[in-house]
């Protein structure tokens, strides 16, 4: 392993499964997603059976809170222990290139090991490494419960770089067919494809760390975003798994008294993209109610000070028209229920973001008996299907521009929780390849 503390970053040993294992059965997807969709996870035991899976490594949050919560993570270490007791894995020294396809579209990532102690995800944090979105640390606790005893972490995180040259990742599209391929598969359930290359060759390795330490140079960080020397540089900031690189965070800030500086659970793997890659897209995240009560408008008003308006939509497609094609006054969001959907809009809004203003009535609401959970969800047919069931309601929002991201944070802080993500569920980062922590 190669360490490279000035960029905050390791060429870790990554465990990959060996030959001979079904890759398609083997790869899932984040944990995180189809949260209100258990019948996506039944499909997913399904076609897995009896295979080894990384389903058996990680727990699908729509579990989180189930009866056999406690079972199940008992569950997961011990076929952690039993797959490397078993040689399930071979080793890999160092980065990997990672191709991704997905909704007709294709991004490139990097493999590498994260330094959490150079990652704080307080908003207002100077580190290398930054949350975009605040952190809910209540999420946390249920989270370390399953880190807490893991012998391996698999990464579903993805972090982003602000490289609109492209000098980190793309030089190595060019040099790709000599790049040795490590793994190759098509992804369940219409999630696309993907395939790891290796990149731990003397020549990409220089390449990589000479370019990201150009890009944390303190006096070009300055020049490229306009800002003094009291803004301290930003070089990765979280885009999908906040939460999960938080869990991280707090597992290796509770043990390191213990076990001393120079541990694996220092770092976490994760997969960096440019977010100028084409193939990245920035996706809205909409919210869904469920056990309603009471009159959501008439709560918005009272919120908003009056400053609300709703718009009859005579279809979901025509609300989502009228959600991405508004330019103002104000802000504007989708509301849907049993009833029918309506454009809302906020004259007075108490954010610069429409999520950030929704999300804020919804806190409050919520806090007042509004309703009995809030899942946050992807994709525009979800919203519509669940947000019509009795006793729910959806909102759609609009996408917010990617280039804004970085500027936004440096500038501001994290965004409002669950601001953006990047791609629908099904574009999500699968697992894997996994790295020993303990």
């Amino acid at each position: 392993m190669h360490t490279y503390p000035e960029i905050a970053i390791q060429a870790p040993d990554i465990l990959l499964p060996r030959s001979g294992i079904e890759l398609e059965k083997w790869a899932v997807i984040a944990c995180d997603q189809f949260t209100s969709e258990p019948e996506y996870w039944q499909e997913v035991a399904r076609i897995v059976g009896d295979a080894p899976s990384t389903l058996n490594l990680v727990l699908p949050e729509v579990y989180l809170g189930a009866p056999d919560e406690a079972a199940r993570v008992q569950s997961i270490q011990q076929a952690m222990r039993a797959y490397l007791e078993q040689g399930i894995f071979h080793t890999h020294h160092g980065f990997i290139l990672v191709e991704r396809q997905a909704g007709g579209k294709t991004r490139t990532g990097l493999l590498l090991a994260l330094d959490l102690e150079c990652y704080d995800y307080n908003k207002g944090s100077q580190t290398l490494i930054r949350a975009t979105e605040g952190t809910i640390i209540e999420r946390l606790p249920p989270r370390m419960r399953i880190r807490e005893g893991a012998l391996l972490e698999l990464p579903h995180i993805l972090v982003l770089i602000d490289d609109p040259q492209r000098t980190v990742i793309e030089p190595l599209l060019h040099r790709k067919a000599s790049l040795p391929v490590l793994y190759e598969t098509d992804l369940m359930l219409g999630s696309g494809h993907v395939r790891g290359m290796a990149a731990n060759d003397l020549i990409s390795e220089t390449h990589i760390v000479s370019a990201l330490r150009a890009l944390a140079d303190p006096a070009s960080f300055r020049a490229r975003y306009g800002v003094g020397e009291d803004q301290g540089v930003l070089l990765f900031a979280m885009g999908d798994g906040n939460h999960s690189l938080a869990t991280a965070k707090a597992i290796w800030e509770k043990m390191k008294p213990s076990v001393g500086m120079d541990h694996p659970a220092r770092y976490a793997l994760v997969e960096v993209e440019n977010i100028h890659d084409e193939g990245l897209e920035f996706e809205p995240i909409h919210r869904v109610l469920f056990g309603v009560q009471g009159d959501p408008l008439a709560a918005m008003r009272a919120y908003f000070n009056g400053e609300v308006a709703a718009q009859p939509a005579e279809t979901f497609a025509h609300l989502t028209e009228a959600v991405q094609a508004y330019r103002g006054p104000g802000q504007a969001f989708g509301m849907l229920g049993p009833q029918g959907c309506s454009l809302v809009t906020v004259q007075r809004p108490v954010s610069n973001l429409p999520v950030g203003s929704l999300q804020a009535f919804l806190d409050d609401w919520l806090k007042h008996g509004g309703a009995e959970k809030i899942d946050y969800v992807h994709g525009g047919e979800v919203v519509e299907r669940l947000g019509a069931q009795p006793g729910n309601l959806g909102f759609y929002l609009p996408a917010m521009q990617k280039t804004e991201l970085f500027r936004t944070v440096i500038l501001d802080g994290a965004l409002p929780r669950k601001t953006f993500s990047m791609g629908e569920a099904r574009d999500k980062r699968f697992y894997l390849e996994a790295r020993r922590i303990a």
